[in-house]
């Protein structure tokens, strides 16, 4: 059986930078077991299958694969899918089924190749009930100091849009620049499950960005990752607990996976209302890059 499929990079309007992404189009016949094979053949961060959604006003059903297991939501195949699939179907709106939820993004053509998408959270960022390693094994593991933790009223807490992850805040970028993560204990520090590390810094303003992040998570054998939409999502979780906004939007930017040479903009909004964030959303772009045939036993 033969099952088309696109190559995109996200959160990137340049090929070869930002976050790959593998989408699988008509993968109804797949079992999970195929689509966890198939994931990990591509070896990326994530791999989607799109389906037939079950309710027939949405335009397809996703499935996520990272190359170990399934995830029930993430933010850079989310936009990916939908790119491609505005793209696709030549429309504005896409309302995609994934395990968490029903997803609507808008989408954006830039060319026949290229195009935007945002999207609402389909939950609220919020804090994990969940008990925080030491801060100084924290530092240890990423190769920094005690002191170089947290910014302003932000220090480090499990936070989750759909996807829990750490939060590690630490002063400034140069001190994300050292950051060079001891693989050894990881597991003892932050669990051997939902062990991902989201370190973020307060970004250069003259540089365009609110926040520069990275993400580590090598217990799913994923060293750096270039672009996190789900731990962008999540940061609005603890900037809403840190921070004091104002009333109304907020549109933020996060640059990610320039260390590793996959330079990545992903675009978080959040909006408050009595002092409370009532809104949070993923936006950014994404280019198609190859697309092809994935030839498969029956």
């Amino acid at each position: 059986m033969r099952y088309t499929y696109f190559m995109l990079d996200v959160f990137t309007r340049t090929r070869l930078t930002g976050n790959p992404l593998a989408v699988i189009l008509g993968a109804d016949r797949l079992t999970d077991d195929q689509m966890q094979r198939v994931a990990r053949e591509f070896n990326l961060s994530e791999t989607v299958f799109l389906r037939a959604p079950m309710n027939e006003r949405h335009l397809t059903s996703l499935r996520i694969f990272s190359p170990r297991s399934e995830v029930a939501f993430a933010g850079h195949p989310t936009i990916g899918c939908a790119v491609l699939l505005g793209l696709r179907h030549r429309t504005s709106a896409v309302r995609i089924e994934e395990k968490i939820g029903v997803i609507t993004a808008l989408t954006e053509r830039i060319n026949s190749r290229t195009g935007h998408a945002a999207f609402g959270l389909p939950q609220l960022p919020f804090r994990v009930d969940r008990k925080v390693p030491p801060e100084r094994a924290i530092a240890d593991t990423l190769g920094i100091f005690e002191d170089e933790l947290g910014f302003e009223n932000a220090r480090p807490g499990y936070y989750s849009a759909g996807l829990p992850c750490l939060i590690v805040p630490v002063k400034n970028p140069r001190v994300l620049a050292r950051v060079k993560i001891e693989r050894r204990g990881w597991s003892e520090v932050f669990g051997e499950t939902e062990s991902s590390v989201y370190v973020v810094a307060p970004g250069n303003k003259k540089d365009g960005f609110d926040f520069v992040a990275r993400m580590f998570d090598p217990m799913e054998g994923i060293d750096e990752d270039p672009a996190t939409g789900s731990a962008a999502g999540a940061l609005a979780g603890l900037l809403a607990e840190a921070g004091e906004f104002s009333d109304g939007p907020h549109d933020l930017s996060i640059q990610q996976g320039t260390a590793i040479g996959r330079p990545s903009t992903i675009g978080l909004q959040m909006r408050f209302e009595g002092g409370k964030l009532c809104h949070a959303g993923i936006g950014g772009d994404a280019v198609i890059v190859a697309e092809g045939l994935l030839d498969l036993p029956d």
